[in-house]
């Protein structure tokens, strides 16, 4: 959905009024609703607060329109099972067919793999981002420690127990099987696409400097669609009704007319989260 359009004056925060026909969403109402809309800035929870009680009174509105809904009901739970009522009466969305089924499934092969994992063992030659003279002087000692381990790799544990900034040191430096986004970024990145064994160089952090060995590495392979099925399935029905969702929502804001909020094509965001 798109962000409200903010009328600016000199030196002030001036947001237009927010109206769902003839009804105003208050300042307090979207205040109250902003708790449910985590954001980086006050002003961005505020905005998709008021764009989730938009939607939310667009929906109430067409339910008392057919009756599915008292005007003066002040009871959520009605509001809810009504809106429910309303969404299955009204929403057409077709069971996705197995064709569609099996084409999502092989244009989007990464969705449907087990997530891969890394057994890593590391030494961590410490040194500050700003300090020059000690990261030159800590990777000439990894290049060091890696040429010796390149000829006895035995040797990882004690040089991570003798060596190592990291409390791993204590296990060898073994930090067990890793998912990606489970480290350091900078380091994650790199480790993604090593292979197994032992690098043959350091690698850098924000920390300093990685020796490091790559002693397994599974998953990241898609399974067979019937497997899956279900989940594709899910994942396309959900598709098809949140496209049906928006056509919708945008069709009430055209008969019952909306201020201070323009819907788009992620109308259905609010709803469907």
């Amino acid at each position: 959905m798109q962000m409200i359009e903010i009328a600016q004056l000199p030196g002030r925060y001036a947001p237009p009024p927010v109206k769902v026909g003839d009804k105003a969403i208050d300042e307090e109402s979207i205040a109250r609703e902003m708790q449910y809309h985590p954001a980086a800035t006050a002003d961005e929870a505020k905005l998709a607060a008021a764009r989730a009680l938009v939607v939310r009174e667009l929906l109430r509105q067409r339910a008392v329109e057919l009756g599915l809904l008292s005007a003066d009901s002040r009871d959520e739970g009605e509001h809810d099972a009504a809106i429910a009522t309303l969404l299955e009466q009204e929403l057409d969305v077709p069971e996705p067919e197995e064709a569609a089924c099996r084409r999502f499934f092989d244009a989007e092969p990464e969705r449907f793999s087990a997530p891969t994992r890394i057994a890593v063992r590391h030494i961590l030659l410490a040194a500050a981002p700003d300090d020059a003279e000690a990261r030159d002087a800590q990777y000439r000692l990894g290049e060091t420690l890696l040429e010796e381990l390149a000829a006895i790799p035995e040797r990882f544990t004690e040089f991570a127990m003798r060596h190592s900034a990291c409390p791993s040191k204590s296990e060898g430096g073994e930090l067990g099987w890793l998912a990606q986004g489970q480290t350091v970024a900078e380091l994650d990145r790199a480790l993604q696409h090593l292979p197994e064994g032992l690098h043959d160089r350091p690698l850098a952090s924000r920390y300093g400097w990685h020796l490091v060995s790559i002693d397994a590495r599974e998953g990241g392979q898609r399974p067979p669609f019937e497997q899956v099925a279900e989940r594709v399935r899910h994942t396309l029905r959900e598709q098809a009704t949140r496209r049906a969702l928006r056509h919708y929502l945008l069709a009430l804001e055209e008969e019952i007319g909306v201020e201070g909020v323009e819907l788009d094509d992620d109308a259905a965001g609010s709803l469907m989260q």
